[in-house]
């Protein structure tokens, strides 16, 4: 139970519960990632592949590949395992009623936690598409699938953001707000906008109600100068008393523990003042 990695982990600021590897869209083996691991003197570490999912996906982890995943975990464990506590995850999409973190499917891998994220939606007619990744690639399937119209782009990503934790099913949240930094590049100013504050802070009522932990996602702070959810958010968490773990989402080993540090930094000014 994630409660209980949570007390396992305790004060350990040398971890990170969200990664990628060569079973997804990583770009270095488990092992590279183990090693690295170690190398920083990680307390904790939990691989997250994309999940299975029931659309063809370059990014996913494919479902013939998990007992693969399984063993591979397996053997870090034995070789690694006394140095660095290991989690055996994935970060699991969430694709509506047919699939996401709440079927069956998930619940027969007994997985150590899982993390669940939205980074397909429907279009207007229906067929889901990855709106994750650069902006220059969200532009082009803006124009291509999504007929120019980010506000319902924007919408709709809340919308299933928040039937994902209505329908329950995983234990964290990932990047609740990651829309935010396509949606900005492609309309500047967008965030700040009423319906687009209510929207964020209707999914962070659900999210404080269905009591998830919430990850501080550090992977676009480096390139983007962007952490997930907008730092603005971070003291209505603290208030509500959800727990917090921030997650580098790494898919490169050097970048294992980056943007870690300034969140947390950032997270204990924070943390201080709501006290």
């Amino acid at each position: 139970m994630i409660a209980d990695i949570l007390a396992d982990i305790g004060d350990s600021r040398r971890y990170t519960l969200h990664s990628h590897t060569e079973y997804c869209d990583g770009r270095a083996t488990m092992e590279a990632f183990a090693r690295k691991a170690v190398e920083e003197g990680f307390t904790h570490y939990g691989f997250t592949p994309h999940s299975p999912i029931i659309i063809t996906s370059p990014c996913n982890m494919l479902r013939d590949n998990v007992a693969r995943y399984d063993a591979e975990f397996s053997r870090i464990v034995r070789e690694h395992g006394d140095k660095v506590k290991f989690y055996r995850s994935m970060e699991i999409d969430y694709l509506g009623d047919e699939w996401g973190p709440a079927h069956d499917y998930f619940a027969s891998l007994n997985l150590d936690y899982s993390i669940g994220s939205v980074h397909f939606i429907p279009t207007q007619e229906g067929d889901y598409v990855d709106i994750d990744g650069n902006f220059e690639g969200f532009k082009k399937k803006m124009a291509k699938h999504f007929h120019d119209d980010i506000r319902y782009v924007v919408e709709t990503f809340y919308a299933q953001s928040c039937r994902m934790v209505e329908a329950g099913g995983f234990d964290i949240i990932g990047h609740l707000d990651k829309i935010g930094s396509n949606a900005g590049y492609y309309q500047p100013g967008i965030e700040s906008e009423p319906w687009y504050q209510s929207l964020l802070d209707d999914l962070i009522s659900r999210v404080i109600d269905a009591r998830l932990t919430v990850e501080i996602n550090t992977k676009a702070w480096a390139q983007h100068g962007r952490m997930f959810p907008h730092p603005d958010k971070w003291a209505a968490l603290v208030r509500a008393g959800v727990p917090i773990v921030v997650n580098s989402d790494v898919h490169v080993p050097a970048l294992i523990n980056a943007g870690r540090d300034e969140a947390y930094k950032l997270l204990d000014s924070i943390t201080n003042s709501a006290i």
